[in-house]
C-alpha cells in the first residue's frame, strides 16, 4: 500500500480495508480522492469511534459526486462504525524509506521586512528524510482535545440598520461615547469639558471630540475640526511644536481623540494630542501553539496550490525537521483572518483570472483542503472582501448557504469580520484588514508593506476602520462594532498580502502574508506579496515559516 494514502486516512482516524485501498488507487489522482473521502466522512461521524472506509463506500461516494477533482465534498457515504481501538500505524514497523517525504522548502529570513521573530533552521530534503523516524507527532491523533475556545465578540447576528438618517448619528454617538469613556479614564482629561461650555476666560482647555476635517494652513500649521454633541471648536496645532506637528500629521477624519491646549478667540492652541491608546498588557502564558494564515484565494489561477499543500503536510506532521514537526504537533488553533476564495465579481474581467468561477464551488474546493487537516485543530475562519458575505464592515461570518461543505467540518468555526475570540485564554481580534487602504493612502509614513505600523495606529486609536465614507464600506449600524473594547493578545490581519509583525504593549500584531501569487493589479502598483509564509506564535514565541 502506498504510504501517502495510508498516512492520510491514519491520521484522520480512519482505518481503509483492502478492497477500499484498490479503488482508490485505481483513480486518476488518488491522493485527492482521499481527501475527499476524508472529508466527507470527517463530517458524518463521531471522532471518538473507529471508521473503516469499505469499497462499497468509495463506490458509493464516487457514484455520487463523480470522478472530478474539483467536484463538491458531499454525499452520504455511511461508514462502518465499532467500538474498537485505532491502531497507530506511525508505530508499525515501516521502515525509514517508506517514510521518506517531500521537502517543504527553506525558511526565508526576510530581513528586508523588517520582521521580528526567533529564527528556524533551514528545512531541508536530507534532514526530513533522516529525521522522519525521530519524532512521532500526533501518535494519538483522535484523542479528546480539550477545546478551551470561546467567541467573546461576534457581530454576525448583531445588524440592526435602516440605513436612514437616524442610523447614521446613532452609529457616530455610539463611536463617540465608547472612545470618550476610555478618554476620560485618563488623569489628563478626566476634568474635560464640552466644547460649548468652554469659556473665554479658562486658560486651559480640555476637550473630547471626534475629528471632522484636518487641514493645512498656507504657513504650513495644522487645522483640525473638532466637534462633539455640544458643539464645534477649531484647534491649530503650531508647526514649531514638532513633535506635537508629527503627531497631527497621523489624525484622520471621524476618529475620537482629546485635546489639551488653550483658547484664543474661536481657536484652542494644542499643546497635546491624546489618543485613547491601549494600556500595556502582561504576557499570556501558552502551552500550545496558533497558526495564523489568510487571503488564500481559493479558485483563483494565481493560488499556490502546491505550496498550500505543502502546509498541510506540515501542520499535520507528515514530515520536517524534529524542531518543525515540534512545533507542528503542537499547533491547536488555526485562524484565518479572510479571503478563504477568490470570490465571483469582485473586481473588473476578474473571471479571465478563476480556475473555479462558482462561488459554491469554490467553497467546495475549500472544504477538501481544509478537511485534511487533523480534526484535533480548531479552524477558525473570518470573511475578507472576496469572501460571499455582504461588502460593508462589520461582514457576517459567511453564510452557510455557500460554504455548506466547510460547514461539515466538525472542528471549523465561522466568525464574522472583526470577531473577538477567546483560544485557550488567548483573546485574539480577528480582522481582515481592508480598513489599511484608507490609513496607507492618508496617513503620512504608512504603506501596506509595512502594516504593523498601520495596526499600532489603529490600536492607539481604538478602532479599527475609524474613517468613513473612503475605500472601506462601514454599514451605519446602531453600535459601531468596530471599536476596540478590550485590548486582544492578538490582533491578526491579512488583506494585504504582505507579512509583518510587531510587539506592541504586549500585543502580538500579526499580518499573515498570502497563498496567492503576485496579480496583475499588484504588477500595476509593483506591489510584492510574501507567499506562503504562515506565522506561528508557538507557546507564546513568535516564527515564521516559509512554504
Amino acid at each position: 500500500m502506498s504510504p501517502d494514502i495510508i498516512f492520510k486516512f491514519t491520521n484522520a482516524g480512519i482505518l481503509v480495508n483492502e478492497v477500499a485501498y484498490e479503488k482508490i488507487s485505481l483513480y486518476d489522482d488518488p491522493l485527492s480522492l482521499s481527501s475527499s473521502l476524508i472529508a466527507e466522512l470527517s463530517s458524518n461521524y463521531n471522532k471518538k469511534d473507529l471508521v473503516i472506509l469499505t469499497g462499497d463506500m468509495v463506490d458509493k461516494f464516487l457514484e455520487e459526486n463523480g470522478n472530478s477533482r474539483r467536484d463538491p465534498v458531499v454525499g452520504n457515504v455511511n461508514a462502518e462504525i465499532t467500538n474498537e481501538v485505532t491502531p497507530n500505524i506511525l508505530n508499525s514497523n515501516l521502515d525509514s524509506e517508506t517514510l521518506e517525504k517531500p521537502g517543504l522548502g527553506t525558511f526565508n529570513e526576510n530581513r528586508d521586512l523588517n520582521i521580528e521573530y526567533n529564527e528556524i533552521e533551514d528545512l531541508n530534503e536530507d534532514s526530513i528524510i533522516q529525521n522522519s523516524n525521530e519524532v512521532k507527532v500526533n501518535s494519538e491523533p483522535w484523542s479528546d482535545v480539550d477545546f478551551d475556545f470561546k467567541i467573546i465578540k461576534d457581530t454576525s447576528k448583531k445588524s440592526y440598520t435602516s440605513g436612514n438618517i437616524k442610523d447614521i448619528v446613532s452609529y457616530f454617538s455610539s463611536r463617540y461615547h465608547k472612545i470618550r469613556d476610555f478618554l476620560k479614564k485618563r488623569k489628563d482629561l478626566s476634568d474635560y469639558s464640552p466644547i460649548a461650555d468652554i469659556y473665554q476666560s479658562q486658560d486651559v482647555v480640555k476637550i473630547i471630540g471626534m475629528v471632522k476635517e484636518v487641514r493645512t494652513t498656507k504657513n504650513n500649521h495644522k487645522i483640525i475640526e473638532l466637534e462633539d454633541e455640544s458643539g464645534e471648536i477649531s484647534v491649530l496645532v503650531h508647526n514649531e511644536n514638532h513633535m506635537l506637528f508629527e503627531k497631527s500629521e497621523t489624525l484622520v477624519r471621524d476618529e475620537v481623540l482629546g485635546i489639551v491646549g488653550s483658547r484664543k478667540g474661536n481657536l484652542i492652541i494644542a499643546s497635546d494630542i491624546i489618543h485613547p491608546g491601549v494600556p500595556r498588557i502582561e504576557e499570556k502564558k501558552m502551552d500550545f501553539s496558533v497558526v495564523f494564515i489568510s487571503d488564500v484565494h481559493i479558485g483563483s489561477s494565481t493560488f499556490l496550490e502546491d505550496s498550500f499543500n505543502k502546509f498541510i503536510q506540515w501542520i499535520n506532521g507528515d514530515f520536517g525537521s524534529p524542531e518543525q514537526r515540534e512545533i507542528a504537533a503542537n499547533v491547536k488553533y488555526l485562524v484565518v483572518a479572510g479571503d478563504i476564495v477568490d470570490g465571483i465579481g469582485i473586481y473588473p474581467h476578474q473571471d479571465k483570472e478563476l480556475t473555479i468561477k462558482d462561488i459554491t464551488l469554490q467553497y467546495d474546493e475549500a472544504a477538501r483542503l481544509f478537511g485534511q487537516i487533523r480534526q484535533n485543530i480548531k479552524i477558525i475562519i473570518a470573511p475578507g472582501n472576496h469572501d460571499a458575505s455582504r461588502v460593508a464592515e462589520p461582514q457576517p461570518a459567511v453564510p452557510e448557504e455557500y460554504a455548506g461543505a466547510l460547514y461539515k467540518l466538525k472542528n471549523l468555526e465561522f466568525v464574522s469580520n472583526p470577531a473577538l475570540v477567546s483560544l485557550d485564554g488567548l483573546k485574539t481580534l480577528i480582522y481582515h484588514g481592508r480598513s489599511f487602504d484608507d490609513i496607507a493612502m492618508t496617513v503620512k509614513g504608512m504603506s501596506h508593506e509595512q502594516s504593523d505600523l498601520i495596526m499600532k495606529e489603529l490600536m492607539e486609536k481604538r478602532h479599527i476602520a475609524p474613517i468613513y465614507g473612503e475605500r472601506t464600506p462601514l454599514a451605519s449600524e446602531l453600535e459601531d462594532h468596530l471599536v476596540i473594547d478590550e485590548i486582544p493578545h492578538v490582533l491578526h490581519t491579512g488583506h494585504v498580502h504582505i507579512n509583518s509583525y510587531k510587539r506592541y504593549k504586549g500585543v502580538h500584531l500579526i499580518n499573515s502574508g498570502t497563498f496567492q501569487s503576485q496579480t496583475e493589479f499588484q504588477k500595476i502598483y509593483n506591489i510584492v506579496p510574501t507567499c506562503g509564509e504562515v506565522p506561528v506564535l508557538h507557546q507564546g514565541v513568535f516564527k515564521v515559516l516559509k512554504f
